[in-house]
Formats: C-alpha cells, structure tokens, sequence
C-alpha cells in the first residue's frame, strides 16, 4: 500500500482499528486468479494471529495454504469538499483508515480450536446483556454446523496502516474540515472527525 510519511500509523493503531472494523477481506490466488472472500475475522489477544472461517463450499479455502494472503480491513471513510476551505484553489478529496495485513494461513482441524475462535466472535459481537451463549446451543446441532464451515487463522507477516486525515493540509484547514464534518450525522463523518482531532492533539 502506498503510505506518505504522514499518513502511516503505528502498529498498535492499526491494531485498534482492526478490532474496531473487523469485517475483513480476504485476498488469495485460486487458480491462478486473484480470489476474495469477505468475512468477520477475530484478532487472538497476543495480536499474532486472525481467525475466522469459510463456508466449506467456498473453493478459496482449498489452495490457500504456502500463499502469503492480503487481508483488508477498511476504517471509516468520507469525501472532503473543496467548498470548506478557506480559498476555492483546492480539488475534492476523501478522508479514510485502512489496514493491510499479511500473513500465512493454517487451517484449523482441530473441533475445540474451532468452537473457541467462533465463541470469541460471538462474544466479540453480541450485545453484553444478550441471552444469546454459543455454549448454550445444543453440541450435536453446533457439530452438524461446524461441517459446513472451515475453520482457518492467519499467522501475521506484517502489517501495514494508514490513516489519510488531511495532515497534508494546514491545521487551520484540518479544523475547518471537523467543524464541516461534525455536523453531518453519518457515524463516518462523525468518526473520521474524531480521529482528526485526535491527530491534531499531537
């Protein structure tokens, strides 16, 4: 990924967007094709490893193994009006996070690996008073559904984040496009607001 100096983010940045975006996708060759799949995947608490899992039908999931895979995960994102700015010599642009990282897949065969990494997605997911518990469901109705997935997790190569916040502007420029930003009500407007005035807390 192209990264400016200015708009790289450490790695315990990306880190927290990950976990805060966590519907990912997921890049491989199949058959000699570029191959995407798009799914939930689950960070383990050492931050060495994404879990997830494919429908089994899914064919990506049969010749992923000794490729390194390019897992995506997009952060909020929005389009910047010229119309904010202080002078009218300036073009559109689009405000956004992402991360890319890379990694090598291993696929899970063992059953309580598997109903581990899918208890901490539902844990991850459900609302904290939710009566929904995985270890509650019936074990010979999870078993028959865990036939129709596979499981896999993705060892972590590298990574690589990017947070373009308009840091290539002036900061009188950065604060004009949060005061722009905060009153439109759509959650990525509002969040890449947010991450602006961190980054100008810098």
């Amino acid at each position: 990924m192209y990264i400016p100096k200015h708009f790289k983010i450490n790695e315990d940045e990306a880190f927290t967007v990950i976990k805060e975006n966590s519907f990912a996708t997921l890049f491989s060759q199949h058959n000699g094709q570029p191959f995407a799949t798009h799914l939930p995947l689950i960070l383990n608490k050492e931050n060495t490893c994404l879990y997830g899992h494919f429908a089994r039908p899914n064919p990506q999931w049969k010749d992923i193994l000794n490729q390194t895979v390019l897992v995506i995960f997009h952060g909020p994102h929005c389009y910047v009006s010229p119309s904010w700015y202080e002078t009218n010599k300036a073009v559109p642009t689009w405000n956004y996070t992402a991360i890319h990282v890379y990694g090598e897949v291993e696929l899970i065969e063992d059953e309580d690996e598997l109903i581990g990494s899918m208890h901490d997605m539902v844990l991850k997911y459900e609302a904290p008073d939710s009566s929904y518990r995985l270890q509650d469901i019936d074990p010979d109705f999870l078993a028959g559904m865990n036939k129709g997935v596979q499981g896999f997790k993705i060892k972590i190569n590298s990574i690589e984040g990017k947070a373009k916040l308009s840091q290539n502007h002036s900061r009188q420029r950065q604060e004009l496009i949060v005061n722009h930003l905060e009153k439109i009500l759509n959650t990525d407007e509002q969040q890449i607001s947010k991450f602006m005035k961190e980054n100008l807390k810098k």
